[in-house]
């Protein structure tokens, strides 16, 4: 079983938005073999507590304008770690420190990652070409 392609739709639409708010080392996975309670997780970065609590704002306004609410939210900014449940997606947004001592990535290694956008580096604007 894979996800299923609403749940892989969201999973984009929630990585766009963290992006959009220069989350690092976005990553999506298709969890859905492993786990009968969702199908896919996003993980983002975020430098400081106040871009965690952007991207976070980012992800619900993106997915909400789709029609989805989180149907559970745990954590907050200032503890480095926000957990959005909803449903067919997990979105893990995480101060780096965070994310480096828990090893998300490293647990679910085994699963197929989905493509997502990636927030381009500072100066890397495609309108500065030429």
């Amino acid at each position: 079983m894979t996800a299923s392609p609403e749940a892989i739709e969201l999973t984009k639409v929630a990585a766009a938005a963290a992006a959009d708010k220069k989350a690092a080392d976005i990553i999506a996975l298709d969890v859905s073999e492993q786990l009968v309670i969702t199908d896919c997780f996003v993980l983002a970065s975020a430098q400081n507590e106040r871009q965690v609590q952007a991207i976070v704002d980012a992800v619900e306004e993106k997915l909400r304008e789709r029609g989805s609410k989180p149907t559970r939210r745990e954590g907050d900014a200032d503890n480095g770690w926000v957990l959005l449940d909803f449903t067919d997606i997990v979105v893990h947004v995480m101060h780096t420190e965070q994310r480096g001592f828990y090893g998300l990535d490293r647990l679910w290694k085994d699963c197929p990652t989905i493509e997502v956008p990636r927030a381009q580096p500072p100066g890397d604007d495609e309108d500065d070409a030429g």
